[in-house]
C-alpha cells in the first residue's frame, strides 16, 4: 500500500492512496486505513478550531482600543461551536485525490496591531483562506472515511464473525 507523506510543512500524517480496488485490501488493511483517516480528521479538526479561535480573537480585538480582557477573551472563545456533534459522512469514490493543505507556518498570524484595520483584514483573509482549505481537506477525509466504513460493513455482513476480531 503506498502512502502520501507531506514533506513541505503541511499538516498531516501519511494517508494511503487507494490505487488498488477494495477487493485487493485485507480486512486489517481497510481497518488500518480507516483508523489513520480518523486520526488525520481529528488533527485537521483541531487545526480548524485553532484557526476559528484566532479569527474570532482578531475580529473581537479589532473593535477594541486595547487588548482583550480575560473575561472578553473567555466570551469570544466560548462562543465557538462548543457542543456541536459531527455531521453524517458523505459517500464518494475512494480513489479521488485529497485537496492540498495550506502550509500553516505561512498563514499563521501572530503579530497584528488590532488598531491597523488593513492588517487585521489581511490576517483574517489569510486565516479564512486556510480554514477553507482545511474544510475541503476535512470533507475529503470524511468522504474517504465513509467509503472505508461502507466497505467494512459490507465485509462484516458477508462474514459477521470478522467484526468480532
Amino acid at each position: 500500500m503506498s502512502t502520501h507523506e507531506p514533506t513541505d510543512g503541511r499538516v498531516g500524517t501519511p494517508v494511503p492512496d487507494l490505487v488498488r480496488a477494495w477487493e485487493d485490501l485485507t480486512l486489517d488493511e481497510i481497518r488500518d486505513y480507516r483508523r489513520r483517516l480518523a486520526h488525520e480528521e481529528e488533527r485537521v479538526s483541531y487545526w480548524r478550531r485553532l484557526l476559528h479561535a484566532r479569527i474570532d480573537v482578531l475580529e473581537a480585538q479589532a473593535h477594541q482600543e486595547r487588548a482583550l480582557t480575560i473575561e472578553e477573551l473567555v466570551r469570544v472563545l466560548g462562543d465557538t461551536g462548543a457542543g456541536r456533534g459531527r455531521t453524517a459522512l458523505v459517500s464518494i469514490h475512494a480513489a479521488e485525490p485529497l485537496p492540498d493543505l495550506p502550509v500553516l507556518e505561512e498563514i499563521w498570524v501572530t503579530d497584528v496591531d488590532p488598531n491597523d484595520k488593513d492588517a487585521v483584514a489581511e490576517a483574517v483573509a489569510r486565516l479564512r483562506n486556510a480554514e477553507s482549505q482545511l474544510t475541503d481537506y476535512r470533507r475529503a477525509l470524511h468522504e474517504r472515511l465513509n467509503a472505508a466504513t461502507e466497505e467494512l460493513i459490507s465485509r462484516y455482513r458477508e462474514h459477521p464473525a470478522s467484526a468480532l476480531v
